[in-house]
């Protein structure tokens, strides 16, 4: 229960700027319309009840204006009043003027009375009709020469024709009301879109750009997202310099070092034996150090960081034709159960450097077969695994073996660079590399990559 919170929390992070405003608008617009639909039947219903009160007091001043005693000191209403429902029975209408010892009462009641209940929760007593309805009623105390005592008049009308109008207007209130909040949140929907479609035309642009099909982004951007479009399509051109003039150094340093590096080799062969074994040493560790930093250069990324889309099933099936020609001797199977439809933000040559380590060492080390398959992992990643059926490193040194330099077997030739240039492009990339002991009993290498969307 404690997490349902934080997923809410992480669901309402991960909602588009869209749908940020539309609730944003949904949540004021629907707290408006409520508060519309509460208060205006309430003003209404205040306005009726005065209304109602005002018509009664009418009919109270007039009741007041022909009030009388008769001889014998009764009550007696010396004119007929001017609404004939006074007059009719049981019409909704009603009136009665009482002292202590007498009550007149209108004829609309017939053989009634006025009942009043008292209401703790209100100011003002309950007053039923003729029909036991409730009223809704004004009263007034008057004085006669003739009565010493005061003369309480009460007028009351039916309240329910103005509760089943209340009732109807009200609906129709909720009617318009909810017509209007559809229509208010469509034209903001309107309104949000239009004014994210700027963003709208960047995510094309950028889905163009990853696609290689453009190498910038337009300048046609409001001003307030214009800057974050030109510092952007600054730091692409500058990447893209940068990485053509790293390659170029990489190169250029390959070249300038190969040369030197085979002359001191040859030279070695000249040499006696001790000389040859105090110098072979210093001059493997430089050839060492070249190849680990040559390697880094190599994997400086894409000449377009947001369009490098490449066929793992692809590379692997180029690579593996290389290496079985390199490898016949050994008749190594590879099994290729990559989906060719799937394509990894890892440019080609670089990718073509990662699984050309793996396949190798598996061609190296496997009795008879190589497995390559994969599997999609979260947040939109996928998984490949090499794996063989040779003898594998044992678990305590899966990790060791991924440092630059380190070799488990000094008699196959190599720098022990592969592992760790693997690991370290395969970061740049912001993927992963995994080893492990695979079920057909050799070694098993995971790549983790991010897909691109087809």
């Amino acid at each position: 229960m404690k997490r349902t919170p934080r997923r809410l929390q992480h669901a309402f992070k991960k909602l588009s700027l869209k749908s940020r405003l539309l609730l944003a608008a949904a949540f004021w617009l629907s707290s408006m319309i409520l508060a519309a639909g509460i208060g205006i039947p309430k003003l209404v219903n205040d306005y009726l009840v005065k209304d109602v009160k005002e018509q009664l007091a009418l009919s109270m001043d007039e009741i007041t204006a022909n009030l009388e005693t008769n001889e014998q000191g009764k009550l007696v209403l010396f004119s007929r009043l001017s609404d004939p429902r006074f007059n009719q029975p049981y019409s909704g209408l009603y009136w009665t003027a009482s002292t202590t010892k007498d009550e007149l009462r209108s004829r609309s009641l017939w053989d009634k009375k006025l009942k009043f209940k008292d209401n703790s929760l209100d100011i003002a007593p309950t007053v039923k009709g003729a029909k036991d309805e409730k009223l809704i009623y004004i009263q007034k105390h008057i004085y006669l020469p003739e009565i010493k005592a005061p003369i309480t008049i009460t007028i009351g009308v039916d309240e329910d024709p103005l509760e089943k109008t209340l009732h109807q207007l009200t609906g129709q209130v909720w009617i318009i009301l909810g017509l209007l909040f559809s229509g208010v949140l469509f034209l903001i929907g309107i309104q949000v879109s239009w004014s994210l479609r700027p963003l709208a035309k960047m995510q094309s642009e950028l889905i163009q750009l990853r696609k290689g099909e453009q190498q910038n982004l337009s300048q046609h951007y409001p001003q307030e997202i214009a800057p974050l479009v030109s510092d952007l399509n600054a730091l692409l051109f500058h990447y893209q310099e940068l990485l053509e003039r790293a390659r170029n150094h990489a190169g250029n340093l390959s070249h300038s070092l190969k040369t030197p590096l085979s002359v001191l080799k040859n030279e070695l062969g000249h040499l006696d034996e001790e000389d040859k074994k105090r110098l072979s040493l210093p001059i493997n560790k430089l050839q060492e150090h070249i190849d680990y930093h040559l390697g880094r250069a190599r994997m400086a990324g894409s000449m377009n960081i947001l369009s490098v889309a490449t066929s793992p099933s692809d590379r692997v099936d180029a690579i593996s034709m290389a290496f079985d020609k390199v490898y016949a001797a050994r008749e190594i199977m590879l099994i290729n159960e990559l989906n060719s439809d799937d394509n990894i933000a890892v440019e080609a040559t670089d990718l073509d450097e990662m699984l050309g380590n793996l396949l190798e060492n598996g061609y190296k080390w496997a009795n008879s077969m190589i497995r390559v398959h994969s599997k999609y992992a979260a947040d939109n990643l996928i998984e490949i695994t090499i794996e063989d059926d040779g003898n594998g490193i044992p678990e305590d040194k899966l990790e060791h073996v991924i440092r630059r330099g380190v070799r488990l077997d000094e008699s196959t030739p190599g720098t022990g660079l592969g592992l760790n240039i693997v690991d370290e492009m395969a970061h740049s990339y912001r993927g992963s590399l995994l080893l492990g002991r695979s079920k057909m009993g050799g070694l098993k290498a995971t790549l983790t990559f991010p897909l691109v969307a087809n």
